[in-house]
């Protein structure tokens, strides 16, 4: 429990630096309770499947797996968590690294020079549903995900399969709502949030809500 008497945020940290964990652990506010770390991504599935988290500072550089790095965790994650929302958190700047993990289903993308102040901010963002990038990086993720008049048009003709209650259902999944918040916040039963989300899946030929966070995030529907 946090100072302001709100459930803490949980995290885990996943870093191959010790010492970048010892020190970000240390510089995050009060309303953030880290409940495990990792350095690596086998590792860090291990660790974020143990612990469910809320939110997952993920480096996009990890040691492990088949060499994919923080985008191979959420690749290999893929629909385990649902209520888990990543936060990318690297050194690189480079707009391949952003579209790669951002593509793989992450929240956001901030490079290490972010202060620990900075870094709770967004963790607090992403845990509310927003997408947090810092301030160059957006560009980024827009020229890649292509913001012409063709593509939105192709997005009226796609949400046009959808039906309204579809539409608010899936924005709020993309956003990265679990099942019982959607049903909360939209009156339903969690049994029509899935039903609603399977047909969402199934008229956009999407495999899981990584791939619909993307597509919306690409059509600028969030």
């Amino acid at each position: 429990m946090s100072e302001t008497g709100r459930a803490a945020i949980r995290v885990v940290i996943v870093d191959d630096h010790q010492i970048f964990r010892g020190g970000l652990r240390a510089e995050l506010g009060d309303e953030i309770e880290v409940v495990g770390e990792a350095a690596d991504v086998d590792q860090a599935i291990r660790t974020i499947t143990e612990t469910s988290p809320d939110v997952v500072l993920l480096d996009v550089h990890l040691p492990g797996g088949s060499g994919g790095g923080g985008a191979e965790v959420l690749r290999r994650l893929g629909r385990e968590l649902f209520g888990t929302r990543f936060l990318a958190l690297s050194v690189s700047d480079a707009a391949d690294d952003v579209v790669s993990v951002i593509r793989a289903g992450a929240r956001g993308y901030l490079t290490k020079t972010a202060s620990g102040a900075e870094v709770t901010a967004a963790v607090t963002r992403v845990h509310g549903g927003d997408a947090v990038f810092s301030p160059r990086l957006a560009g980024f993720v827009l020229d890649a995900f292509g913001t012409g008049g063709g593509e939105t048009a192709t997005a009226d003709d796609e949400l046009d399969r959808l039906s309204a209650r579809e539409q608010e259902v899936m924005r709020m999944i993309a956003r990265g709502y679990a099942y019982k918040e959607v049903a909360s916040e939209l009156f339903l039963s969690v049994k029509t949030v899935e039903t609603h989300v399977s047909n969402v899946l199934r008229k956009l030929q999407l495999s899981n809500r990584h791939e619909l966070t993307a597509w919306a995030l690409s059509r600028r529907l969030l």
